[in-house]
């Protein structure tokens, strides 16, 4: 009998061990850093957990995993600038679920693909009509962030309520008519022709004002020679009738100041010949023959 009752024991701990061991394996689950869970029963959301081990009660808790890391969404879409041109463009954007309202999140809109395709692509693709529809081709090319910073506006204003965040807005690979890039690039070279002919024309008178200032130059150089030649023969003068003043006052005063002045002018050597009567007249005096 008690052999009996052992194989039975045995028997039911076979059977149960593998029960306790699969049961205890579906109350285990765990949830990812950068993810939260939703904890369902009987498909109701009762409880939101964060990353890490948890058990639920198996065949009646579900988890849904909801992540709460930045994430970016990308829209492919055709608008008119305010200038009516038509313009493709792939506008983008990053958004995060407030961790605190991923609970929220999923009871109001069964996860972040329901909310995507629901929210926020519908919102981000007229955000950015709207945004594209207030600048002209033109100014989204030269200024695209004032365009960027329009739909990061917009889609603030749009998603006030919602439990998420969004940021940091793109445009990219902007696609306008192939009339108006031949237009712009037509004026571009109009523009780059007009500022070569204007730096030529500054050179032109870059070399004129040189050619000008030259010549003023020369001008001056020569003015300043004739005036300083002007003054040599002013002051030559002046010293001459000046000698020629002072000459005749000493004759004024003294017939003999000529005959200092020859004295004075005499080298030392006698004439041969000297005819005369007046005083001091030198006679003709014979050399002696060596």
């Amino acid at each position: 009998m008690n052999l009996n009752f052992l194989k039975k024991n045995i028997i039911a701990a076979a059977v149960l061990a593998p029960v306790t061991i699969l049961v205890l394996f579906l109350s285990i689950y765990t949830v990812n850093e950068g993810h939260v869970g939703i904890v369902k029963r009987f498909s109701k959301a009762i409880e939101q957990v964060d990353p890490g081990l948890h058990l639920k009660v198996p065949f009646v808790d579900s988890v849904e995993v909801i992540e709460v890391r930045q994430r970016k969404n990308s829209e492919d879409l055709a608008a008119a600038t305010a200038n009516q041109l038509p313009v493709t463009a792939t506008v983008s954007i990053n958004w995060t679920v407030d961790k605190s309202s991923a609970m929220d999140l999923f009871i109001r809109y069964g996860g972040l693909d329901q909310f995507e395709n629901r929210i926020l692509d519908p919102k981000l693709r007229s955000s950015a009509k709207a945004a594209i529809s207030r600048f002209s081709a033109s100014e989204i090319i030269r200024n695209r962030q004032a365009a960027v910073g329009e739909i990061m506006t917009e889609m603030t204003n749009s998603l006030e309520g919602f439990p998420v965040t969004v940021n940091s807005p793109q445009i990219e690979n902007i696609g306008l008519p192939d009339t108006y890039l031949e237009a712009v690039q037509e004026k571009e070279r109009a523009r780059e022709n007009a500022e070569r002919e204007k730096h030529k024309l500054e050179q032109q008178r870059l070399i004129a004002l040189q050619a000008v200032n030259s010549a003023e130059a020369n001008a001056e150089a020569k003015r300043l020679e004739a005036d300083a030649e002007a003054y040599r023969v002013i002051t030559e003068a002046t010293a001459e009738a000046d000698a020629i003043r002072l000459v005749n006052e000493q004759l004024s005063r003294s017939p003999l100041y000529v005959d200092l002045v020859r004295a004075k002018r005499w080298d030392g050597v006698l004439p041969q010949t000297a005819l005369g009567e007046s005083v001091g007249a030198f006679l003709s005096i014979p050399q002696q023959k060596q």
